[in-house]
């Protein structure tokens, strides 16, 4: 039976996050989206913990319910059938440590097969660092042993490294990242079997890496806000859906009835490290630019940032991709309903629209994927059914992101956004 997954996101209690980053909302809008398998984030938070206590039920296979579902009315067709989401234990936990006469900064996930493992595994960290200070907590230890240390606790506990080419805090980032994962775990390196890609890179970008050729590549949302849930997820191939289905499902060629299916992906031209530039200067440019330009911004004289896909040529032994999986690109529906309207994905009239199509049409992620596109026409705005197929037939245009700064997704001429502006005023 096939999972979504968004096992990588946080709650309120990290820095720069939303307030309604809680249990009961992650509920509510994993529902929204279509997400069967969602993660709680920031497991090593202890007051979070206490509220996971709370409000979580486990189910079984490290599988846990929200406990007042049905007291929470969302509103969501049931016309792809009623999703009852389940969440797993998950955090990011960040290393900053220096190796090799140089500073290393890792993000890594860390899915845990359950609560009472989690709080041992806190016990011990608390010794280490203080896991009070943030929901993403900040370890001045080696990953390496760090990753000893949760695996004394518990072999089960499964460990991937986060957004794995962003410069600044990942395993291959251009700023303080490794180049093998070997060189980052050592002899621990053969129990990682997988990376999260991340936004800013896609699965054929990482094929281009012969080193990755038996490495599960896996996407979440990495969210701070509830509207950001599964902008990227896992598709998962389980026999029954558990922790210990899911760590074999990463491990390729060990299951035929438990592994990952495709993931789902941003357009990776959309992330916010994709190119290389200066948002200051707002400056941005590909790889070869840069090596013009040795590196320094053309405009204040400092150092570039150097993105992701520039990383991927440093690093790639194949000038094309030798294709080792499956994947599919999205755009948020948000971002569809705010292009075809010309304004902004938060606004009222958007937000109006978003909900409107979930409650009458679907949960966003079939509506984006499977909905037929006839059972969209009755919806009445046919430019965003025809957004609809241009995302899924990759229809679009996206100006790259840079420095920290996302990209920019083009589904609509001008003269079509205002086409579907004045339908969506008669419509409310």
């Amino acid at each position: 039976m096939q999972y979504i997954a968004d096992l990588h996101l946080h709650s309120r209690y990290s820095r720069a996050t939303a307030r309604d980053l809680n249990i009961e909302g992650l509920y509510k809008h994993a529902k929204i989206k279509g997400i069967d398998l969602i993660g709680t984030g920031d497991f090593t938070y202890p007051q979070y913990v206490k509220e996971m206590e709370k409000e979580l039920e486990p189910v079984g296979g490290g599988l846990y319910s929200f406990k007042r579902k049905h007291q929470i009315k969302v509103n969501v067709s049931d016309e792809g059938g009623i999703l009852d989401p389940k969440f797993i234990i998950t955090t990011e936990i960040a290393n900053i440590y220096k190796r090799h006469d140089k500073v290393r900064r890792m993000h890594t996930c860390v899915w845990a097969p359950g609560l009472e493992e989690v709080k041992e595994l806190n016990k011990q960290l608390d010794k280490i660092g203080n896991i009070k200070s943030d929901g993403r907590p900040i370890l001045g230890m080696d990953v390496a042993d760090m990753v000893k240390l949760i695996w004394d606790v518990s072999k089960d506990f499964i460990i991937i490294p986060a957004h794995a080419w962003t410069p600044w805090f990942a395993i291959f980032g251009s700023k303080s990242g490794f180049d093998t994962i070997e060189e980052c775990f050592g002899d621990l390196a053969d129990k990682i079997y997988a990376i999260e890609t991340g936004l800013s890179s896609d699965p054929p970008m990482n094929w281009r890496l012969s080193m990755l050729d038996n490495i599960s590549l896996v996407s979440n949302s990495d969210a701070h806000s509830l509207p950001n849930l599964g902008r990227e997820a896992t598709v998962f191939d389980l026999e029954d859906a558990s922790v210990k289905n899911i760590k074999t499902a990463l491990q390729k060629g060990k299951s035929n009835k438990n592994k990952i299916s495709h993931t789902i992906e941003f357009h990776p031209e959309e992330g916010k490290y994709h190119y290389d530039g200066h948002r200051a200067c707002k400056f941005v440019c590909d790889p070869k630019q840069t090596k013009k330009l040795k590196g320094i911004c053309p405009k204040c004289k400092k150092l570039l940032t150097i993105g992701v896909y520039n990383r991927v040529e440093e690093l790639a032994d194949r000038d094309k991709p030798q294709k080792n999986g499956d994947y599919k690109y999205i755009v948020p529906l948000q971002e569809i309903i705010a292009d075809a309207f010309a304004q902004r994905k938060n606004t009222k009239r958007v937000q109006e629209t978003y909900d409107a199509m979930i409650e009458k049409i679907d949960n966003e992620f079939n509506i984006l994927l499977k909905t037929p596109l006839d059972k969209i026409k009755d919806f009445g705005i046919p430019e965003l059914i025809e957004g609809i197929r241009r995302v899924r037939e990759g229809e679009i245009h996206v100006e790259p992101g840079y420095d920290g700064e996302y990209g920019v997704v083009s589904v609509f001429k001008k003269e079509e956004q205002v086409s579907a502006k004045n339908r969506q005023k008669t419509l409310f």
